[in-house]
């Protein structure tokens, strides 16, 4: 899974930037465990998805201040 381009998420309601959070949050610690083990194969994509998660929280923060 590639990042997601943040025009994509600015097109999102709420719940599904909550959604997205879980589920971004759900994969880092999915990669930080392949990376302990030492079965990550790719190490770029912890940065890939912290970035993300990063993204998500901005628009999600902005989202709910305009509420």
């Amino acid at each position: 899974m590639a990042s997601t381009k943040t025009n994509e998420f600015a097109e999102l309601t709420v719940p599904e930037l909550e959604a997205k959070l879980r589920d971004l949050k759900e994969e880092a610690f999915n990669l930080r465990l392949q990376q302990a083990t030492g079965q990550l194969e790719n190490s770029a994509r912890i940065r890939i998805v912290r970035r993300d998660t990063a993204r998500v929280m901005t628009y999600l923060k902005a989202r709910l201040k305009q509420a």
